[in-house]
């Protein structure tokens, strides 16, 4: 029987290792013929050691207790950039890349065979995670911490370009997920100046890969913010193989009350120059349930949606950036996309 294999990578400030323990479960249990392997990737305690000492240094400090916001600093503002900032870091972004590679590895992956299918779940950070590692140029230089694990990666995956450069081997991507996802605004850097004629690129510049991803760049050279050339790559590669013809679907989630989710759906034709005859990329909108979807319908029907007040959400436990996880309509839709995925025996795979 094929195998589902379904990749979890959580965004900032999480803490624990179960996060994604209740959406699997249920799609698990919603298709019982169906093999699925869960790979709930967690490198939140990686970034714990560094973020606490930082803590430790600033309430050291004799200006600490006059500063105000102390739970939101400490508790929201230092983990989600710390977080960030940590994995933008060449050492603590190659700890995580590792770890990732190893988990994937231990998974059965690497060595999956033809008719298997990966469904991609990403949060928050997550997603630039993801972009970053299968699609980023950083990782290209040899001499580059973790190099070989981020290579062994892309090669694993059909249609992304790693070591071996036979993208038409690997595990095919069948869904990808995103929730609570700020790659729109993370794309701003790969723009380049209008005076820069040198043709050089960022190292953050996920472009070239990502076109190869989605398709062969037959438009020629792009701009350093233009992600095309891997991301088409990829998606033609799999249109190349796919019987009948069909899209990659790709739903964004957003709730409305997440100051970290934009919409993609727009952002993701432009960058890969209207590639839609290979891309389904849907933008829907969440909501929560109980006392807090009343308070919520109740606020956006108000000015005050557009105010600063709402932003006092994120500071319950179930806030809407993290509400995805839980989200009744987040686990349904991600259930009816996975299950309406049958597996078809027409990819390759390797051995790494």
């Amino acid at each position: 029987m094929a195998t589902d294999y379904v990749l979890f990578i959580h965004g900032v400030t999480i803490r624990n290792p179960n996060y994604a323990d209740e959406l699997f479960q249920r799609l698990a249990q919603s298709a019982s013929d169906r093999n699925f392997h869960n790979i709930p990737f967690y490198w939140g305690d990686i970034n714990q050691q560094p973020e606490t000492k930082l803590l430790g240094q600033l309430r050291s400090s004799s200006d600490w207790n006059q500063m105000w916001f102390h739970n939101i600093r400490e508790q929201q503002i230092l983990p989600f950039t710390g977080d960030a900032a940590l994995y933008i870091s060449r050492y603590v972004g190659a700890k995580i890349v590792r770890k990732l590679k190893k988990q994937i590895a231990d998974s059965g992956l690497l060595k999956a065979k033809p008719d298997d299918r990966l469904h991609i779940v990403t949060h928050s950070w997550g997603t630039v995670m993801l972009f970053d590692i299968l699609f980023a140029s950083r990782w290209e230089d040899q001499n580059a911490p973790a190099h070989d694990d981020v290579m062994a990666i892309r090669d694993a995956i059909f249609g992304v370009d790693g070591e071996n450069r036979d993208r038409y081997q690997g595990i095919k991507i069948a869904s990808i997920h995103t929730m609570g996802s700020p790659v729109a605004i993370f794309s701003l850097t790969d723009v380049k100046s209008d005076q820069d004629e040198t043709g050089a690129s960022s190292s953050h510049d996920i472009t070239p890969n990502l076109q190869t991803f989605v398709g062969q760049n037959e438009i020629g050279a792009s701009s350093s913010h233009d992600i095309t050339p891997k991301l088409q790559t990829l998606l033609k590669s799999l249109q190349e193989e796919a019987s009948p013809r069909e899209k990659l679907p790709w739903w964004n989630y957003i709730h409305p009350a997440d100051p970290i989710a934009y919409p993609l759906q727009k952002m993701m034709i432009d960058l890969v120059d209207g590639y839609t005859e290979y891309l389904d990329i849907q933008d829907t909108i969440t909501h929560s349930t109980g006392w807090l979807g009343w308070l919520e319908n109740l606020i956006a029907q108000t000015p005050l949606a557009q105010t600063n007040l709402p932003l006092l959400l994120s500071l319950l436990p179930d806030n809407p950036h993290g509400s995805y996880w839980h989200n009744d309509e987040v686990i349904k839709k991600i259930i009816h996309v996975v299950k309406n995925k049958t597996p078809k025996a027409n990819s390759l795979s390797r051995s790494v």
